[in-house]
């Protein structure tokens, strides 16, 4: 219902919203190739080995031919596919950029909703449009792997501002700790905040650095509740979700009365009118209705 946005959605977010808000919620998100499918079902092994029940929502990239998801990330965790306590979905981005599906915070929600305490949200690939990860979970893994490539486009990524926990994959391959010091190098050079980056080796195929991984993790969680993050980060994220909610509505609004118009369509192909004085004039018709 919630990736379709199917009829009864908003009756079905309304019923489940006081349950909301119990989870520990971790992003994953790095470059193709990097092990992120791996690591993810790694940390789940991990948590279920402290009785901790987890949630993977996996944002697959949709084929540009079917619309569909790749589901590779369930191909990858077929070891946990019959443990009751793990439960994992696969959710297409349906081309919206920023790796993360329009769906995924009530999609999170919902898994919350169900009592997991722990839900991770893979997302596909790492760039200028991929940062928005940070905005739907309270810790973000960053992960990379050896030869992760030129730091200054990292940094024009993005990545620097929003990984909680940084994470060197396949640090058992040759460049791992060149990876790892230009990572603490970078982290030097960036603002000062209340919380620095850890950076961590994990061979994730080897089930190698997954302890330490889950240290930094919960250091993490520890100084949000501390710092009083934890509770200001969920708020700032649930106004923008309304924030958007709301854009995107007005959008649909918008759209109908521009198609309908011929005449203003027409003022605005002819260069009558321009486009700021044609959105003025849909905005004053959309605030005038009833």
């Amino acid at each position: 219902m919630v990736e379709d946005g199917a009829e009864g959605l908003e009756e079905l977010s309304s019923a489940l919203f006081p349950s909301t808000g119990r989870a520990h919620t971790i992003g994953l998100t790095g470059a193709p190739g990097v092990g992120k499918s791996t690591l993810a079902g790694e940390l789940v092994r991990v948590a279920r080995e402290r009785e901790r029940s987890v949630a993977v929502l996996a944002i697959d990239p949709t084929s540009p031919f079917t619309g569909g998801a790749l589901l590779g990330d369930r191909l990858r965790m077929q070891s946990h596919a019959t443990d009751p306590g793990v439960f994992i979905r696969s959710m297409a981005t349906r081309g919206h950029l920023g790796g993360m599906a329009l769906a995924a915070p009530e999609a999170v929600r919902i898994l919350d909703a169900a009592g997991h305490d722990l839900v991770v949200v893979e997302t596909v690939g790492v760039g200028q449009a991929e940062v928005d990860v940070a905005a739907a979970t309270d810790t973000t893994l960053v992960v990379v792997s050896p030869g992760w490539g030129d730091a200054i486009q990292v940094a024009k990524a993005g990545i620097l501002e929003i990984a909680d926990v940084f994470v060197v994959n396949k640090a058992d391959r040759e460049g791992a700790d060149q990876a790892a010091r230009d990572l603490v190098q970078m982290i030097r050079m960036g603002p000062e905040l209340g919380w620095t980056p850890p950076v961590v080796r994990t061979a994730a195929a080897e089930g190698e650095g997954l302890q330490e991984l889950w240290g930094a993790i919960g250091d993490h969680h520890a100084h949000l509740e501390v710092s009083g993050g934890l509770a200001a980060g969920r708020r700032a994220r649930l106004l923008r979700e309304v924030e958007s909610l709301a854009a995107e509505q007005l959008r649909m609004q918008l759209r109908e009365p521009l198609g309908q118009d011929e005449s203003l369509a027409d003022d605005l192909v002819e260069r009558r009118i321009d486009p700021y004085r044609a959105a003025a004039i849909l905005t004053r018709r959309i605030a005038a209705r009833p």
